[in-house]
Formats: structure tokens, sequence, C-alpha cells
């Protein structure tokens, strides 16, 4: 598992990748999905998960959709125009970070080592 100051910086990137993937989703689905791909070892706990969905929500970045379950209310997660925008300029940037990163930790004269 990694530490929360690396998934800290990433999880509004893996929030928008997913649901530009799976068109909505709904909170406990995304916190799964993200264990799933990545073999357990990114664990999202409600407390970063729901506080980054709130921030993306008021930004316009995505919306919500609720859908009565019986008795309870889920709230499904999805990307407005903007947040597909964003998406993008946001992987961009990450992609650009990864790489320089790459270029200062690592000598960039030998390939990335393997983990």
């Amino acid at each position: 598992m990694y530490s929360k100051e690396l998934l800290k910086g990433t999880l509004g990137v893996i929030i928008l990748k997913l649901l530009e993937e799976n068109d909505r989703m709904y909170g406990y689905e995304i916190c799964q999905k993200v264990k799933e791909i990545s073999e357990g070892k990114i664990l999202i706990k409600d407390g970063s998960l729901y506080p980054t969905l709130h921030k993306l929500l008021s930004d316009g970045i995505v919306t919500i959709e609720e859908v009565s379950m019986g008795k309870r209310i889920r709230k499904y997660y999805r990307l407005t125009p903007k947040g597909k925008t964003a998406k993008n300029e946001v992987m961009d940037e990450l992609a650009d970070f990864i790489s320089t990163l790459q270029k200062i930790v690592f000598d960039s004269n030998k390939p990335f080592p393997a983990i």
C-alpha cells in the first residue's frame, strides 16, 4: 500500500479517469475499482474520497445523480463537459510530472527500474 502523501496528489485524477471510463460511479464503487485495478496497492478511505468528490462537485467538474435503491438513495457521480476538459488537462500535467520526476529521481539514461 502506498503512503497517504503519494495518494493525496493523485486522487482527483484517479477519480476523473475512472468516471471517464465508466460513465457514472458511486463512492464505494470507486474505492473498490481502484483496489481491484491496483491489486490492493491503493486503498481509498472515505475520509479522502468524499472531500475530493465534494470539491469536484463544487468546482463543476462532476455532477450527482441520485437513484432510489429501496429505502436508500445512491449518489452516482458523473463528469460534466467541464470535467472532461479538466481530466484531459490533468492527465497531460500528470504525464509531464511523472516524466520530470523520473529524470530527477532516476538516471534518465537508464530504463525505468522494475518495481
